[in-house]
């Protein structure tokens, strides 16, 4: 699951969900336009509380606007949109929807609930910046020009400059919320801050043609009259000048020499003021469950323990003699797992990965995507403190889903665990899942964007055990690498929980990563203060994962030979992410209507 969007008994009670009725839908014919009505206005008032969400999606209606967030006047239209669209839902009995419908309807109830409850804490407003996860980032994307952000026309290049604008509106308030969360204790811990301080540095860039937000002047369209291109280059050298470089730089010295001295030498977000209750939040949003820390904590060191046994076994088969931590050690440094100078040898491979299983995957999927896929390169300027990442094509197809690897060494980078990568990251992982999603015409708008961690990430943890099914993991390295990617989601359950509810520090979840699997030391300290920036998100990996797989079992135990890989995998895919119980409602009526057709 993909953080909110079980298991070996994992009880999972959503209480937008758990009231969903069991049998209803393939029986149930019923259906109410005016509801249709409604998730229009929800999907339609949302785009222009979050303008950045619609340009990601290829709506470029708003791509001038960027509100800020962060003022108090937003968060009351926030709590106002969704306490209203809650309300309403009450206008629309089960009996009167479609099967869709009712689905939906679940969905939203639970959408609102989760953002009412996350407006109760202070996390959003006094953490507005963090490494790797925050705004800033993102805006750094679009800013280059090679992102969601359209730049074919004059007017797009406007839009732009406007949007900038409001930008640093918000950046200016990040900076006032951060020095009142100072004063009521909310602070980052130390560690995070000194990662944050270069990512701000690097955009005080003083040679402008080398600045971030110059990048769309390198770019003019061809059809740009000489007249539009020199308007535009003013525009933009006045908008880096006057504009980004000192809002930057004020939030950098800010941090440098006032919040950094006052950030928080521990590490767990229960260190802040109601920071349990808040993780607890978090806990639920990200895995759609109402399981608790110490739950979860036990299932990790469980499922830690069960890998570890089939490590051994691939340590075995290769012939090393050491025990399993040394092994990680031989993996890490192993040259002839790094064979590569430069970094476009490292998309090749990747791109290889997908020509080898490209003739199996007919026999897992009749579902494939419209939309195109390209494998590029993280851009520089968050490289070094990003994790390899998917970024969606837009609705209409016309901007390919693209699957982004940092590279800041080609010839460091360690290859053992690049088919798991590719399965989850690009195909049949996210690439599929939320391709299809989009391109679903059955499906209400709203939905077609919607993300659950625990849904979206639990799938493309799950595609990763596919693997030997499409013809990979021939190479018993890259089958370790797949061990090694789920051992890396089973130590998230331990350390995560481990951190930010039983008191562990940043060193024990390093050293307790390092024990257990064979990422390098420098990716598993980016890894553990990204958890740390963004408790409980890590959590939904390994929790989808074990109920999509559960799922899978248990209709293949009920079908017996009817059951049919392809169709169980379009039954998972077809309604887009959902909460992981209205999953599992769904799947348990499907095979209720297979055995009656048998």
């Amino acid at each position: 699951m993909k953080r909110s969007i079980l298991m070996v008994s994992l009880l999972l009670i959503i209480s937008a969900c758990k009231d969903a009725p069991k049998n209803e839908t393939a029986m149930q014919s019923s259906y109410n336009e005016a509801f249709d009505t409604l998730l229009e206005t929800y999907y339609e008032e949302g785009l222009k509380l979050d303008p950045i969400s619609a340009t990601a999606a290829g709506d470029n209606r708003y791509n001038d606007q960027f509100p800020n967030t962060l003022s108090e006047d937003y968060i009351a239209k926030l709590e106002t949109y969704y306490t209203s669209i809650k309300e309403q839902l009450n206008d629309y009995p089960d009996d009167t929807l479609s099967e869709s419908q009712l689905m939906s309807k679940n969905i939203l109830k639970w959408e609102c609930d989760i953002h009412l409850e996350e407006l109760n804490f202070m996390n959003n407003r006094y953490f507005p910046i963090d490494q790797m996860w925050s705004v800033n980032l993102f805006m750094g994307q679009l800013a280059s020009g090679a992102s969601a952000q359209p730049f074919n026309t004059v007017a797009d290049y406007n839009d732009w400059l406007e949007r900038v604008d409001g930008y640093l509106v918000w950046l200016k308030t990040a900076e006032s919320n951060m020095r009142q969360g100072m004063k009521e204790g909310y602070v980052l811990p130390k560690s995070l801050v000194v990662k944050i301080l270069p990512q701000l540095k690097e955009m005080t860039e003083p040679n402008v043609e080398q600045h971030l937000f110059y990048a769309p002047v390198a770019i003019f369209p061809q059809d740009f009259s000489e007249a539009e291109k020199e308007e535009l280059t003013k525009k933009y050298e006045r908008m880096v000048t006057e504009k980004v470089i000192p809002a930057y730089q004020s939030v950098h010295d800010f941090m440098a020499n006032e919040y950094l001295p006052k950030a928080r030498e521990g590490t767990g977000i229960d260190e802040i003021p109601n920071g349990a209750a808040y993780y607890q939040h978090q806990i639920k949003k990200y895995t759609t469950t109402n399981m608790t820390a110490e739950e979860i904590h036990q299932l990790g060191l469980n499922e830690v323990a069960r890998i570890s046994g089939e490590m051994e076994k691939i340590k075995n088969q290769v012939g090393y003699k050491g025990d399993l931590r040394s092994f990680f050690d031989y993996v890490r440094n192993n040259p002839e797992l790094m064979p590569y100078q430069e970094p476009n040898e490292v998309i090749e491979n990747f791109n290889a990965i997908y020509e080898r299983m490209k003739p199996k995957i007919d026999v897992l999927f009749d579902l494939k995507p419209k939309t195109a896929f390209e494998v590029r390169r993280t851009e520089a300027f968050r490289e070094n403190s990003s994790s390899a990442e998917y970024n969606p094509g837009s609705l209409d197809g016309t901007r390919p889903g693209i699957f982004y690897v940092p590279i800041p060494d080609a010839t460091t980078y360690n290859v053992y665990s690049d088919e798991s990568l590719f399965l989850h990251e690009a195909i049949p992982g996210h690439h599929y899942q939320i391709s299809l999603t989009q391109e679903n015409e059955d499906l209400p708008q709203f939905r077609k964007t919607l993300w659950y961690s625990g849904y979206g990430e639990g799938w493309a943890l799950y595609c990763e055990s596919l693997g030997k099914e499409l013809g990979l993991f021939t190479d018993p390295y890259q089958y370790f690498g797949m061990l090694g990617a789920e051992m890396h989601r089973a130590i998230r359950l331990v350390v995560d929980t481990g951190m930010h509810a039983k008191g562990w520090t940043r060193e024990e979840a390093i050293e307790y990563s390092l024990a257990n699997e064979a990422e390098s030391e420098a990716s598993i300290i980016s890894e553990i203060e990204r958890y740390m920036a963004n408790p409980g998100q890590a959590l939904s990996y390994k929790i989808g994962q074990l109920k999509i797989r559960e799922l899978r079992n248990m209709a293949n135990k009920e079908l017996g030979d009817a059951f049919d890989i392809k169709t169980y995998h379009n039954e998972v895919l077809e309604t887009g992410c959902v909460p992981l119980a209205l999953l599992e409602d769904k799947i348990e009526r499907w095979i209720a209507s297979e055995k009656e057709v048998e």
